[in-house]
């Protein structure tokens, strides 16, 4: 039993950038989906699919990853910051700056999922997912 899918699916995700290898594949659930999403959008892989893959055919997150020309991935770091024994949760004015404003916080509001600097603007607070520069 996974006590913490999502860290799962970002140390696949780091894994897979440390191999060098193109994909890294998830098992499928909405905020695994929605943070591969956020984590295009910010430019740090570069394409997210959902599809069945395997012989049983189950759900997955088919995540995408992005280079440059001398191979090295676009993020140099990932990290979960709240831990099913310990969640953190900030404020809109405790958000922290990742390497001062290079890498991005992701944050569960009430309004979704949503990076740093949106929270900022939007002024809402949460759940500090975790931190990728």
């Amino acid at each position: 039993m996974m006590t913490d899918p999502i860290a799962d699916m970002l140390a696949r995700i780091r894994n897979a950038a440390m191999a060098r290898h193109d994909v890294a594949r998830i098992p499928a659930s909405k905020i695994k989906k929605n943070i591969a999403e956020l984590l295009q959008r910010e430019g740090f892989i570069s394409s997210v699919d959902e599809e069945e893959w395997g012989p049983q055919k189950r759900k997955t997150i088919t995540v995408r990853l992005k280079y440059g020309g001398d191979r090295r991935c676009a993020f140099i770091g990932i990290r979960r910051v709240s831990k099913p024994g310990r969640r953190v949760y900030v404020g809109h004015g405790e958000i922290p700056r990742v390497l001062d404003g290079l890498g991005i916080s992701i944050i569960s509001t009430s309004q979704g999922l949503m990076t740093d600097k949106e929270a900022r603007t939007k002024k809402v607070g949460g759940e500090l997912i975790c931190e990728v520069w």
